[in-house]
């Protein structure tokens, strides 16, 4: 038992990791130890119990969980959106009125939701890739091999080295200029794959938004994490 009292807490062993580590997961609303592959869970526990005040207050500042189901609000591209189930409808989800709309039972309701924003995901951000790489200031060579759309705990966006993007389908919520700055910031590795001064300053030819954007993930981020 910690200090804190109970917490809820994920152990991940990890090959790369060099120490133990821990971090808060806003989308499991949990503490996650991260632990080297020889190191004793009980070393996990010791540095936990070090740091609960810490991981306790984190928690507590999470905002509150937001859940696909009848009335509940959501973002969609910065804009608050109410959930409205008609079941009688035929038509899936769709956006009216300011409103999300879902058809069908209410047992399908949460992945139709769910589906229904990585859908928009996807061809939003597919849309941005494009406008972006097509732009003067890429001057060609910012078109990568694949897109992927995923969920992911940490990351908004990454970059390979095989040039396949990968974007977080939660960037849908986000309003546009977030999203162009989280693309042009990925597109921008498939030039520069560090973080160096030639990397921002492509950036910065790329999007003016990277000021704004970070702040905004940094306040918001969390936010659309605890979505879905």
């Amino acid at each position: 038992m910690l200090s804190t009292g109970a917490l809820p807490v994920r152990w991940n062993r990890c090959a790369r990791a060099r120490r133990i580590s821990l971090r808060i997961d806003p989308r499991a609303g949990a503490v996650v130890v991260t632990l080297p592959m020889r190191a004793a869970r009980d070393a996990g526990l010791a540095l936990l119990r070090t740091h609960a005040d810490w991981a306790a207050s984190r928690l507590a500042a999470l905002p509150s969980a937001v859940r696909f189901e009848e009335g509940a609000e959501l973002m969609l591209c910065g804009r608050l959106h109410p959930i409205r189930h008609v079941p009688d409808a035929r038509r899936g989800v769709w956006v009216e009125s300011g409103e999300i709309r879902v058809s069908g039972e209410a047992g399908f309701l949460r992945r139709r939701v769910a589906d229904f924003l990585r859908m928009e995901a996807r061809a939003r951000l597919s849309r941005l890739v494009g406008e972006i790489a097509a732009s003067p200031e890429a001057a060609g060579g910012l078109t990568p091999s694949r897109l992927v759309i995923k969920d992911t705990a940490t990351r908004w966006g990454s970059c390979s080295s095989e040039r396949v993007v990968m974007f977080s389908w939660r960037l849908v919520m986000a309003p546009p200029d977030i999203q162009h700055y989280v693309v042009a910031h990925e597109l921008a590795h498939l030039r520069h794959l560090d973080h160096g001064p030639h990397f921002w300053a492509l950036v910065a030819e790329l999007t003016p938004h990277r000021v704004v954007a970070e702040r905004w993930l940094k306040h918001h981020g969390a936010s659309l994490l605890r979505t879905g």
